[in-house]
């Protein structure tokens, strides 16, 4: 579900409820569009807010997360610090029923004076924003600065007055009567039901208004012009009883999911046209978008921290596989060299036998069985001796050319692996830490430059890897990186742990703790195998091969870049990978 004004309604009934009577102690600006604050005086423990801005995840709640922060603040947080910080929070309003959270914060100005700022969070898909106004509705700053150009209808910037965004004409559905109501839905021509509801009144997504439609009994396709008035005073009645529920803050948060576990929606009132669904039900509307967008909300940090590695790393994977066609292309013009060889033996062998001022000759071919005759090509501005030695020079280049094309193809494709296998860690990454962890990786193997670490910067958080506990109760351990995979494969495993790896694909080390055990559980073997097969390059494949062998059959070569390793001895299981039962299993 969209997060409309019912979704909006429940977040400012359950931050007025918790927040108002508390003071900001901590303002942080973890990310360009996201603010985290620190709510004390309200009991023994203090409370954390979120508010975002980002245009695919916007909202406001509390949380229980944290975020690393920058060290030095951005300019919006310290604008925020200026004015609000230590300000104590008077109320929470939803103006209108519209997806906009204002705080109202009353801190101290410049002279002293207590006045009332508003912090207005405006909830608009990729138009979200982050509004901080004076006592005067004045702005003193916003998250995102909107200019002239960008809008000619509504500036958002420093000094300007501030408006509340265009209304689209709207009614509020917290205060319809039945006979306005039922007027307005007779009125509609070419409407459906559910159109009506969430084109006429404010705050209403069409998910909901599906669910008005269904809890009167009615197909929300249905025509309004056709509906009977019966059926018009059923529509209203679910409509009513719906605001009822939301003036009485009878909120009832809920994910629901299909029976593959993947999620189908998420609601604040109880959802009749979703019955059947599995409902993972929540205390607070918090909890639940906490639940909903935190993962969410991660990846997308991850992968927009992760897009200068990613462009880099995609970069010199194009850079060797076009090195590779070259290789190929050369490999293809020395396939010739023994015939140039064997042409400069016929005429060294024939020296004297050779025509002079002949573009062509011809003799027995000695070194074929059957001694059929050859042509062979002559430059007749050359004497027979000094043909024989262009045939050999070709050779001998050619020769030097393949010797060095080999050690060249390996080195390329020894880097070609490598890089896609950096390429899946980055994929893989959860945290900053793992970030950090591929990043130096990329500095050791000289892609990019190494970061110098500025005096009194914090040290990046170690990476841990993944670990999971099979149905059998053995630990699992899975490398979310090069450097992680060999600190987990060569530091932390035991000889007798069990390894596996996809077989000739790039993807992580997972290590099977088996306790000195020499034989495992096959549902242990299987979930090992699978998590392999997912945290590889061939994640979205079907039967792939991931080998296996104790510990101390892998071995790393000298000089072999980080992650790169051997082995013998070694067995194969097939799998297709499966999300749903790495999700299923326990981690720790």
């Amino acid at each position: 579900m969209a997060l409309d004004g019912i979704t909006t309604s429940a977040i400012v009934s359950e931050l007025k409820s918790a927040l108002v009577g508390g003071r900001i102690d901590k303002i942080h600006q973890p990310v360009a569009d996201e603010i985290r604050m620190t709510i004390r005086g309200l009991g023994s423990s203090a409370k954390k807010v979120i508010i975002s801005a980002n245009s695919a995840h916007p909202r406001m709640h509390l949380t229980e997360s944290s975020r690393e922060n920058p060290m030095t603040a951005p300019l919006f947080c310290m604008v925020m610090r200026k004015h609000i910080a230590g300000g104590k929070i008077v109320d929470i309003l939803q103006p209108n029923f519209e997806r906009i959270i204002i705080m109202r914060v009353e801190s101290a100005n410049e002279m002293g004076d207590i006045t009332t700022k508003n912090l207005i969070l405006e909830i608009m898909g990729k138009h979200s924003n982050l509004i901080l106004t004076d006592e005067n509705g004045k702005i003193l700053d916003s998250i995102k600065r909107v200019t002239h150009e960008k809008s000619s209808v509504r500036e958002v910037l420093p000094g300007k007055e501030y408006v509340f965004p265009p209304s689209q004409d709207k009614k509020n559905p917290l205060e319809v009567e039945i006979s306005d109501f039922l007027f307005s839905l007779h009125l509609q021509e070419g409407r459906k039901l559910q159109e009506f509801l969430y084109q006429t009144y404010t705050g209403i997504s069409p998910i909901m208004a599906g669910e008005i439609c269904s809890r009167a009994g009615l197909d929300a396709s249905n025509a309004c012009q056709e509906t009977t008035i019966e059926e018009g005073e059923n529509l209203y009645a679910a409509f009513d009883k719906t605001m009822s529920e939301i003036k009485a803050a009878a909120y009832q948060p809920a994910i629901f999911y299909q029976k593959n576990d993947k999620i189908v929606d998420f609601a604040v009132l109880e959802m009749t046209q979703f019955a059947g669904l599995h409902a993972k039900k929540f205390d607070s509307i918090s909890a639940l978008l906490e639940a909903f967008y935190q993962e969410r909300d991660n990846a997308a940090h991850i992968r927009q921290k992760a897009q200068d590695m990613r462009k880099l790393v995609m970069n010199n994977i194009e850079r060797c596989v076009k090195k590779k066609e070259i290789q190929i292309k050369t490999l293809r013009e020395t396939k010739g060299m023994d015939l140039w060889k064997k042409k400069g033996e016929l005429l060294t062998a024939n020296i004297y036998a050779v025509p002079q001022g002949v573009t062509t000759f011809k003799t027995i071919d000695y070194y074929e069985e059957d001694m059929p005759e050859i042509e062979i090509a002559i430059d007749p501005a050359k004497t027979p001796a000094e043909n024989a030695q262009k045939y050999f020079a070709k050779y001998n280049k050619a020769k030097r050319t393949l010797a060095a094309l080999e050690i060249q193809e390996k080195q390329n494709d020894e880097e070609l692996v490598y890089l896609e296998s950096v390429l899946n860690a980055l994929e893989n990454a959860k945290d900053d830490a793992d970030l950090s962890e591929i990043r130096t990786e990329l500095a050791e193997s000289g892609f990019i430059r190494r970061q110098v670490q500025k005096k009194g910067q914090q040290k990046p958080k170690k990476a841990k890897p993944m670990r999971y506990i099979s149905s059998d109760g053995y630990e699992i351990l899975v490398g979310k990186s090069n450097i992680q995979n060999d600190e987990l494969t060569l530091r932390t495993a035991e000889p007798t742990d069990l390894w596996m790896h996809t077989k000739d694909i790039p993807g992580s080390h997972v290590i099977i703790r088996t306790n000195g055990q020499s034989e495992l559980p096959e549902t242990t073997m299987e979930e090992a195998a699978n998590l392999a097969a997912f945290y590889s390059k061939a994640k979205n494949s079907s039967m792939v091969p991931v080998d296996y062998t104790q510990r101390k059959n892998v071995k790393k070569p000298n000089g072999a870049k980080p992650g790169m390793v051997i082995y013998l001895t070694n067995k194969t299981i097939y799998i297709t990978p499966d999300e749903n039962r790495v999700n299923q299993m326990k981690t720790e």
